[in-house]
């Protein structure tokens, strides 16, 4: 027997049998709790320009009323397993649910940027639990051979959650303010806080887990979690500020760099050797689970890299306003709405790795086709068909990856399984958006050197262009030097657009080949479908 099936998944049992809840009333709740702490990071983003007109902060510091929430929020979420074990799931769950709550109003009726960024970090910590867990709380809450069913759940907030943050924080900060992004979730957390007391019970592994945490006397590894707050605070401010200090070129992004390697090193080397680790990596043994974490590290890098991009394009250059520049993602996240539901179902009777497949291709296709449909012309109906075809894609990574991902973890193991592969899925997301607006600077700047090459004097087609629009000008009355300044403001504009456009293709083009790359480590998986997870 390989190593890896060593440890074999107990079938769970049921939700309904321990608590006398369906699963199919527990899955909505918990899942609406994750949903809310996704869609606050989207509709934040769209967000931040009005907060920083409204508070008189310049771009760069309005910039951390969304670092401190990741940097918070990348801490905790690593440790949420090991806390669920100490604390108790269900009460940790709360906890979560409550803070979260507590800091959004908060952050609501901030008076200035300064408390506005420290209670952004108390949301970024409290909310840091509220997906791990509630994607453990589905693993529980269906029997084993039902578990793609719970995934379909978990997708919908966090998948469809990215996709309407844009177009309805641009909705809402136009509307109304930008202190309802945050104040909204009042209602909302105060509704779950009572639903979750009512349906939600621990597993009875998890009750087990944490009475053998607790007899055996609660120890805590302040050394290993001081490695990983400042490991992974690094890692995060550096992803963030790392093209505004033009990464390397910056003392300041070096320190931060080399803090972050000798953290996490070290941190990794005590976390393998300690036998009660806050993080549990010794999961990753496990192939498949290694393997799903690498691809939900490379789902986060499109997913949130394309949700961050394809916005900015539109605004950028086709002059789109935020709300429009929502209108033309949302579609493509009801339109999972339709899907998931039958990738669950296909999940339980077709192998895994031919859905990953087909989800890596299709995704793949639908961004490589941008890179041949996008220009300073294309319309609204084209862009977002694109977009459906790229997202078409992801209920059949998204699902697949979490199913495989648990063959062969305990059930005692769930709340780590859970807490790591959601870090991972959130620093693809970071390590993404970080490389592709790098890379988006990087190849603009490329391509406009390029093209200035070739809008000289000696030029014919250059020439030709000068002249027509230095006539066209005159013709409106203006000077001939008049006329010839703008005409060549006009043409470098032209070489401007023309070189974003470019380096928007090739990134892009990147993300597609990322996809294209996994199709044939998929093959590494073992065989097997969500209904029978174990079978060869």
């Amino acid at each position: 027997m390989p190593p890896d099936t060593a440890l074999v998944a107990a079938p769970a049992q049921g939700a309904e049998a321990r608590t006398g809840r369906s699963p199919w009333l527990i899955a909505p709740v918990v899942a609406l709790a994750a949903f809310m702490e996704v869609l606050d990071i989207s509709i934040a983003n769209v967000a931040l320009n009005h907060i920083a007109g409204s508070m008189s902060a310049s771009e760069d510091e309005s910039t951390w009323i969304l670092t401190s929430y990741l940097i918070a929020n990348a801490i905790v979420l690593p440790i949420s397993g090991w806390l669920s074990e100490v604390v108790g799931r269900k009460r940790f769950f709360m906890l979560c649910i409550a803070g979260f709550t507590v800091s959004s109003v908060l952050c609501g009726l901030a008076p200035n940027l300064g408390l506005l960024v420290l209670f952004r970090a108390l949301q970024g910590a409290t909310g840091g639990g509220l997906q791990p867990v509630s994607q453990a709380i589905l693993v529980d809450s269906f029997p084993q051979e039902k578990r793609s069913t719970a995934f379909v759940f978990y997708a919908l907030a966090t998948v469809f959650a990215p996709a309407i943050g844009p177009m309805l924080g641009g909705w809402i900060t136009e509307e109304a303010s930008w202190r309802w992004v945050f104040l909204i979730n009042l209602p909302v957390g105060i509704a779950l806080l009572l639903l979750v007391n009512i349906m939600v019970q621990d597993s009875a592994a998890a009750v087990a887990t944490r009475a053998k945490r607790l007899a055996a006397g609660l120890k805590v590894d302040y050394l290993g979690f001081g490695m990983l707050v400042v490991g992974l605070g690094s890692l995060q401010l550096l992803l963030d500020k790392g093209q505004r200090e033009d990464w390397l070129n910056s003392h300041f992004i070096q320190l931060l760099a080399l803090a972050a390697v000798a953290a996490l090193v070290a941190f990794v080397v005590r976390e393998l050797r300690t036998d009660d680790p806050i993080v549990d990596l010794k999961l990753l043994k496990n192939r498949n689970f290694a393997m799903a974490n690498g691809f939900i590290v490379v789902l986060g890098f499109v997913l949130l890299g394309s949700t961050q991009l394809l916005p900015e394009f539109v605004q950028d250059l086709l002059g789109y306003s935020a709300t429009d520049a929502g209108l033309v993602i949302s579609p493509a996240g009801f339109m999972l709405f339709l899907i998931l539901p039958i990738v669950g179902k296909l999940s339980g009777k077709v192998d895994t790795r031919w859905l990953l497949m087909f989800g890596f291709g299709l995704s793949s296709l639908g961004l490589l086709t941008m890179t041949t449909h996008l220009d300073q012309y294309v319309d609204y109906k084209t862009i977002v068909i694109l977009r459906v075809v790229q997202m078409a894609g992801l209920p059949f990574l998204f699902i697949p990856i979490n199913v495989a991902a648990y063959v062969g973890i305990p059930a005692e193991k769930n709340n780590m399984a859970t807490s790591i592969i959601n870090l991972s899925r959130n620093l693809g997301g970071s390590v993404g958006i970080a490389i592709l607006q790098t890379l988006l600077a990087r190849r603009v700047q490329y391509h406009q050197s390029v093209l200035a090459e070739n809008v000289g004097a000696y030029d014919d087609r250059a020439s030709g262009a000068l002249d027509g629009l230095t006539a066209h000008f005159q013709s409106l009355g203006v000077g001939l030097n008049d006329a010839l300044q703008q005409a060549q403001a006009t043409l470098y504009g032209m070489v401007q657009q023309q070189s974003a456009l470019l380096a928007f293709i090739d990134c892009f083009w990147v993300m597609g080949v990322a996809f294209l790359l996994m199709l044939p480590l998929v093959l590494l998986l073992r065989k097997g479908t969500g209904g029978n997870p174990m079978a060869h």
